[in-house]
């Protein structure tokens, strides 16, 4: 099994522009947004691309959707693609739970993953179910292209996990997953290599 993997967050919604936690909550797209998603279908248009997949949260579905009408292919959704749950920071900024609980922001930033936000999922759980997602769409499309629509936080955990790099340096290795960015990995049965990181879809090829 070798496949390729082209992961792309999903475009700029109105809480991220107010850097605001989205996690698991339904959030749509900005204008910015829905421009960037555009940029992704083109390149999608211009670029060999067999299959997409998304997280089932709207913000994910609908950046895909331009690739998909420039490709002519229908998107499957994956349950396990979905955003970490932020637990009591949804719809907050770090800042703001910071000002409430100082300690608790203070050992996320330390360890986001030995201190994860209070009623938030486990972020261990979160990159095995990611990594197990991609594993299986990775399987399912041996010798092909994959676009994957998902998530900032859920794809940096993934990355480490299959890169066999510590859960709690995500946030240090990966500060961010650009909006509509493509991140490439090349997908084998003992190993898993990341070829590119965040290369803009309107700029370079992955």
């Amino acid at each position: 099994m070798t496949a390729t993997l082209l992961l792309a967050r999903h475009g700029q919604t109105v809480w991220h522009a107010e850097n605001r936690y989205a996690g698991i909550s339904d959030v749509p797209l900005t204008d910015t947004g829905h421009a960037q998603a555009a940029a992704l279908g083109r390149w999608a248009a211009a670029h060999p691309v067999d299959a997409v997949w998304t997280s089932p949260l709207s913000r994910a579905v609908v950046t895909a959707e331009p690739a998909c009408r420039a490709l002519g292919l229908t998107p499957s959704r994956e349950p396990d693609l979905r955003e970490c749950d932020f637990g009591v920071v949804e719809g907050r900024t770090l800042a703001q739970f910071a000002r409430e609980d100082p300690d608790a922001a203070a050992a996320f930033r330390a360890d986001p993953a030995a201190h994860p936000f209070p009623g938030a999922e486990d972020p261990a759980a979160a990159a095995v179910r990611g990594a197990a997602a991609l594993r299986r769409i990775a399987a399912a499309h041996d010798g092909e292209r994959v676009l994957v629509v998902a998530h900032n936080t859920l794809l940096r955990l993934v990355l480490c996990r299959l890169l066999s790099i510590p859960l709690g340096e995500y946030r240090r290795v990966f500060p961010q997953l650009r909006n509509a960015a493509v991140t490439e990995l090349r997908m084998e049965p003992d190993q898993v290599s990341l070829l590119s990181l965040n290369v803009p879809c309107d700029r370079g090829a992955a």
